[in-house]
């Protein structure tokens, strides 16, 4: 049967005339407990989140770099170094020379690389990531991977069209 606007207006009408009743009766999709379900399920929760430990891995030579936790803190992703994996002859713990802000001169382990990152499903947006090796600060981006093991982090700078990625591996 086509469709008229003016019984689209009618089943229009109709349903909001019966949105309180089924609201006073509980009905199960307009509860809150439905109600916040469905926001926490926005929010990505019932996925599994980039809370953890990190293996980096170097994009430029596959080689493993360093171990990253990550974590929520007020809503926002937070990721800081535990260790590093250093070549012979490298410096075993070296300090941030290249960073221009807070965090110039300071140890490269227990700096924090990743910051303000906002949790959308299995996406994480709207941060910003340092580089330690140049002391650049780009803004960020992850993905996690469905089963949750795999993690795409992208440094760029306005598009993320322009930039590099890292795909770091879950530790344990």
């Amino acid at each position: 049967m086509p469709s008229s606007p003016r019984l689209n207006r009618r089943l229009l009408l109709v349903g909001l005339a019966a949105l309180p009743l089924a609201l006073a009766a509980g009905h199960p999709a307009l509860t809150r407990s439905a109600l916040a379900q469905s926001a926490d399920d926005q929010a990505g929760h019932g996925n599994p989140d980039a809370a953890g430990l990190w293996r980096t891995i170097d994009d430029e030579t596959g080689k493993p770099r360093s171990l990253v936790r990550i974590s929520e803190r007020d809503g926002r992703w937070y990721g800081r170094i535990e260790k590093l994996f250093r070549e012979p002859g490298e410096d075993p713990d070296p300090v941030c020379h290249e960073c221009t802000d807070t965090r110039a001169g300071q140890k490269i382990t227990g700096m924090e690389i990743l910051t303000g990152l906002v949790r959308d499903g299995l996406s994480y947006e709207g941060g910003e990531i340092l580089d330690p090796k140049n002391g650049e600060i780009y803004d960020a981006k992850m993905t996690l991977s469905p089963d949750g093991n795999t993690l795409e982090v992208r440094g760029f700078i306005g598009l993320s069209l322009f930039g590099r990625s890292q795909t770091w591996i879950r530790e344990g």
